[in-house]
């Protein structure tokens, strides 16, 4: 006998928890379902967990950027069991807050892997699941590489939860998976190598501030190898051996551990969505309309990274799309999404930062802009933590003054990243921009200078 729900949620990430939690204060019925701990991929698998060790290389960086100017960096190194230990202190009761959080707010919570069995029916093990509404919001895993030996590779989750760090690392793969870990194990003493495919890595960031990331990466020692497509990954007595083809010749690199950093894929394929009648994408997720409800079968909605969306893949995004489903579902079809502002940041030390229009995009679409560039070392925010690799470049449309993309690079980009989206969130101008009193001295009392 089915167990009848208004909404049944797949995911308890940010894009399914904020759902399930609306409706069930509008007096919904819900039930929610994950094969996994509760609390999603950011929370347990991804973004915190990931920022306590990029916290661990900030610090190791701070003191050797400045250790012939005043600092005794002498006997400071990153003690990864240590670090390990305290990411998994700040995550470790995610799961159990998550479950009584459900069951306070009379969510019904279920383990297990979901499976569509009807329209709107859901089984879980010996359990079924019917509801009036079902919104999935899976999340992703790694993409599938199709690459001889692909098994002996390491995922980013079992990157987070490894107790001892291999000495040389590759990273199949250059996007940020792969340069913010690299830029924590160079840190912690490994010889890291990052293989990428094509000419430039991170490719959704400003080519010239990636440019002077990738300078600044391999001054680490980092061995950032472009144009180099891995054609096997081979377990060897001592480790590894990753074959590649570089510009036509062949390459070798050894390794203690292969980790891919080779873009992810909606974790969908095994929820049966044909025999709901829900149209997917392998790549993309589910084809979602407007209003992120499927455009096969109106009674199933998906947001976060399980849905095809115009969306960036972001923690952010997916609560953002969650909050729009549950305001569709309750009062009907009505918010579509604007993804217009949404910053996005690459947690590499220093960090990199993107909103916005690129400046490719903005000539193409016909704009007249203005762009404001410059590498920012020399800068004092800059100078007085030793920082040699920062810099900035703003678009602002001739005809408005307001600023159409900001991407920066250097010491707290993250958060400076976010001043910039406020101001176009609120329309403000360069001009009114510019009036601003900042506390001084601050990187957001750079701001001025920038516009």
């Amino acid at each position: 006998m089915a167990r009848q729900f208004d909404l049944v949620v797949i995911g308890t990430g940010a894009a399914g928890s904020a759902v399930a939690y609306r409706c069930r204060r509008a007096g919904w019925t819900v039930a929610i379902i994950d094969s996994r701990p509760f609390g999603g991929t950011c929370a347990l698998r991804g973004c915190d967990p990931k920022k306590v060790l990029v916290g661990g290389a900030e610090a190791i960086d701070w003191t050797r950027r400045l250790s012939d100017r005043g600092i005794r960096a002498d006997g400071v190194a990153l003690d990864w069991p240590a670090l390990v230990r305290f990411k998994r202190s700040i995550i470790e009761r995610v799961p159990a807050d998550r479950t009584k959080g459900f069951a306070e707010a009379g969510i019904e919570a279920f383990h297990g892997r979901a499976r569509f069995v009807g329209p709107t029916s859901v089984q879980i093990g010996d359990a079924i699941l019917e509801g009036r509404h079902v919104h999935i919001a899976a999340g992703a895993r790694p993409a599938d590489l199709p690459v001889p030996g692909r098994e002996q590779l390491v995922t980013s989750e079992q990157f987070l939860e490894r107790d001892e760090l291999p000495r040389r690392i590759v990273f199949v793969g250059g996007g940020y998976i792969s340069f913010e870990f690299a830029h924590v194990a160079v840190r912690a003493g490994a010889h890291v190598t990052i293989l990428h495919r094509g000419s430039r890595p991170l490719g959704l960031f400003d080519p010239d501030l990636v440019d002077l990331l990738v300078a600044r990466t391999r001054s680490l020692g980092v061995d950032v190898q472009l144009e180099t497509e891995v054609t096997a990954v081979e377990k060897t007595e001592g480790g590894f051996v990753v074959r590649t083809a570089q510009r036509g010749q062949v390459q070798m690199f050894e390794a203690d551990l292969v980790v891919h950093g080779a873009g992810r894929v909606p974790e969908i394929d095994d929820l049966a969505l044909d025999v709901a009648g829900v149209e997917w994408d392998r790549r993309r997720g589910v084809k979602v309309n407007k209003y992120l409800q499927s455009v096969s079968n109106p009674a199933v909605y998906a947001a976060g990274d399980a849905a095809a969306s115009a969306g960036p893949p972001l923690t952010p995004v997916a609560g953002y799309e969650g909050r729009i489903v549950a305001s569709n579902l309750l009062e009907g079809n009505h918010l579509a999404a604007d993804y217009s502002i949404v910053p996005s940041v690459v947690f590499t030390v220093p960090p990199l930062a993107s909103l916005g229009l690129h400046e490719q995009a903005a000539r193409e679409q016909g704009r007249q802009v203005r762009i404001n560039h410059a590498e920012t070392s020399s800068w004092y925010s800059s100078r007085r933590v030793g920082e040699t690799c920062s810099g900035y470049k703003v678009l602002v449309d001739e005809e408005t003054d307001r600023i159409l993309g900001a991407h920066l690079l250097g010491p707290q980009a993250e958060e400076t990243i976010n001043l910039f989206a406020m101001a176009m969130r609120a329309g403000m101008t360069a001009a009114e921009i510019k009036k601003t009193l900042f506390a001084y001295p601050t990187h957001a009392s750079d701001v001025a200078y920038m516009v």
